[in-house]
């Protein structure tokens, strides 16, 4: 790995060494939903799952409907979405170029000409210079892989796999609806095709995981050479099953120092070229119920970044 300015190897060092200036992703609400969710595999989906606690989205991203049945909330048009990040990330972030990142649900998960059409959408924006996309390990095919390649002629292509944990009962007891199986066959596609870029979201603080699963993750992305990873701490959103698991007192989420700790033992087990896309969580405060700590992003970081330069670690130090 080319020297990094910190301990690990972030996103932005990533983006700006590749780009030459600062780019911001964009997040889009494609309309997708999620086989975990209607009913295909579950109707339940994810004990953790309430995609508005993931991540903060820009502001008036979707709209209101009347229908006979009431009112429900439905996402603008993709375009409207995409410029309106845009002008967002430019004021707020002085973004020059952007990533258009398919985020809310599984975003693979349609028939091949309803995703060109969606995809396409990005054609329209000469300063998007990337495309990510978020989905499911059991979500992809070869058709779908062909059609993703495509956009590599002219942006960077990532691809966001949710893996959550390589452990098969862990996936059984958060409800995830697929194998660790279905995550390496999906990787095993995707690399065949070598401009797409994927990257594997994993969740620390997991119920009933312990340091050594959460390590035992680590190892074998380590060993995957993956090329990026978002790596969350679990918190407790309102409304969820987990929600019901934490009142009743058979789930507790991990402290703070429970958590840098963890993040810092991870990272060491990936490879030194992987990015590290995220380390940390956002979530709105109205969705949040527990931890607290989740809402102080920067302390999180500042932590992180505190407890690898005392104890001399650094990212890939045992990666075999």
């Amino acid at each position: 790995m080319k020297e990094q300015k910190s301990r690990y190897y972030k996103f932005s060092e990533y983006l700006r060494k590749y780009f030459g200036v600062r780019v911001h992703k964009v997040t889009i609400d494609a309309g997708f939903s999620c086989p975990n969710k209607d009913g295909t595999k579950s109707s339940q989906g994810c004990i953790y799952c309430d995609n508005r606690g993931f991540s903060y989205p820009v502001r008036n991203t979707h709209q209101r409907q009347g229908t006979s049945n009431g009112t429900r909330i439905l996402p603008k048009p993709i375009e409207s979405q995409i410029k309106q990040g845009i002008e967002f990330a430019r004021r707020r972030f002085k973004a020059e170029k952007f990533i258009a990142y398919f985020q809310a649900y599984t975003n693979t998960y349609a028939g091949i000409d309803v995703l060109k059409q969606t995809y396409d959408n990005v054609r329209k924006f000469d300063d998007i210079v990337a495309i990510s996309i978020g989905t499911r390990p059991d979500c992809v095919d070869e058709d779908i892989l062909d059609l993703i390649q495509t956009y590599t002629r002219d942006y960077e292509v990532w691809i966001e796999y949710g893996l959550q944990s390589i452990h098969n009962k862990t996936l059984k007891l958060i409800n995830r609806g697929h194998l660790y199986e279905d995550f390496l066959k999906a990787i095993e596609m995707t690399k065949k095709r070598q401009h797409i870029k994927i990257c594997s979201h994993v969740i620390i603080g997991l119920p009933d995981e312990s340091k050594e699963d959460m390590l035992k993750t680590a190892k074998a992305l380590g060993e995957l050479k993956i090329n990026g990873v978002k790596i969350h701490p679990l918190h407790i959103i309102k409304g969820t099953k987990l929600e019901e698991l934490y009142k009743e007192g058979s789930y507790k989420p991990l402290g703070l120092d429970e958590y840098v700790h963890l993040a810092v033992e991870f990272l060491e087990f990936l490879s030194p070229d992987t990015v590290i896309q995220r380390i940390t969580a956002d979530c709105p405060r109205e969705f949040l119920l527990a931890p607290e700590w989740i809402l102080d992003k920067n302390r999180v970081l500042q932590e992180i970044e505190k407890r690898l330069l005392k104890e001399k670690r650094f990212q890939g130090r045992l990666c075999s």
